[in-house]
């Protein structure tokens, strides 16, 4: 489940907090750095966790609107939702079972929280489409809760300050998590029953290895990448430059010249991406030009044996 994109995420953080701390310690930094990944993977499951959750305050709904229509001879309530397919499914998946008894946290802590999401499901136009619609089978079970997750769950502004005073780490993964959330809903199968493999935390020992990389090659190289930065600047102070510039643009330089399989316009895009998110408005122009200027004078010097696509 993490990728490139969590990984060049944390290690942004990661490196601009290693500067900022007094204690240099480039073993205890990466320790924090892993650290901080497997908790975007533990996100991952109690966001599943949590689609159960909610199954589960439907499913204790009904049986207080059951005892009140035996009491008054009205019609049984559909069970339609509290029992759908998938989330049963979800509900007794063995990996996701085994990760909860590891955790403190539950959404049993959140009553309130649990309740309100209900209600604003139970509200939606997709729930009652889905209540009143003919059609009962796995299928349909499973596309209601893509359809749940990716209309009142990846936004949901409630949802986020929950996460956010729940764990710091976590402030930035959710959008990216979301995306494997709703992949690992639509590769469940009914035929799997509790056996359903859930997205392994990392898809081999190679994405390891390249968030151990670059995070030290951005430490331990870090005068070399910023002297080319200086070089590069010209007539640009680079003193004045936004720090967590300097920091974007020593991570992709590390990028670079570390990994001789990873295409230099991937580097830069990616990285121009992030300076977007965490750095000035007028950071991300600046970043794509200092860094295609450095990565071709890197190539014409014999430095960096890449192909650079010639300037239009």
């Amino acid at each position: 489940m993490i990728n490139r994109e969590i990984i060049r995420i944390k290690i942004v953080q990661l490196t601009y907090a290693y500067y900022q701390n007094g204690n240099k310690n480039i073993d205890t930094a990466e320790k924090e750095l892993f650290f901080s990944l497997s908790k975007a993977y533990d996100l991952y499951n109690y966001l599943l966790a949590l689609m159960v959750a909610v199954t589960k305050e439907s499913r204790r709904r009904l049986e207080v609107l059951q005892t009140k229509a035996a009491r008054e001879g009205t019609a049984a309530p559909s069970q339609k939702f509290a029992f759908n397919r998938f989330a049963l499914q979800l509900e007794n998946n063995r990996q996701l079972n085994d990760f909860l008894e590891t955790q403190n946290r539950t959404w049993n802590d959140t009553p309130e929280f649990i309740g309100r999401l209900f209600e604003q499901i139970e509200q939606s136009q997709i729930y009652k489409e889905y209540m009143e619609s003919a059609e009962d089978n796995y299928a349909t079970d499973r596309e209601v809760w893509r359809k749940i997750y990716r209309n009142l769950i990846q936004e949901n502004d409630d949802l986020d300050q929950l996460l956010e005073e729940q764990s710091l780490y976590w402030n930035d993964d959710k959008e990216v998590v979301d995306t494997f959330v709703l992949k690992t809903i639509k590769r469940f199968d009914e035929k799997n029953g509790d056996k359903q493999e859930l997205l392994a935390e990392y898809d081999s020992e190679e994405e390891q290895d390249y968030a151990r990389k670059l995070f030290r090659a951005t430490i331990l190289n870090a005068d070399d990448y910023q002297r080319m930065m200086t070089e590069a600047s010209r007539n640009w102070d680079f003193s004045r430059l936004a720090y967590m510039d300097v920091i974007i643009m020593q991570i992709a330089l590390a990028e670079m010249l570390t990994f001789p399989s990873i295409p230099v316009s991937v580097t830069i895009n990616e990285f121009v991406e992030l300076a977007k998110y965490y750095s000035t408005p007028h950071s991300a122009s600046y970043i794509n030009g200092m860094l295609d200027t450095i990565a071709r004078h890197l190539v014409k010097t014999g430095r960096l044996m890449k192909h650079i696509d010639e300037k239009k």
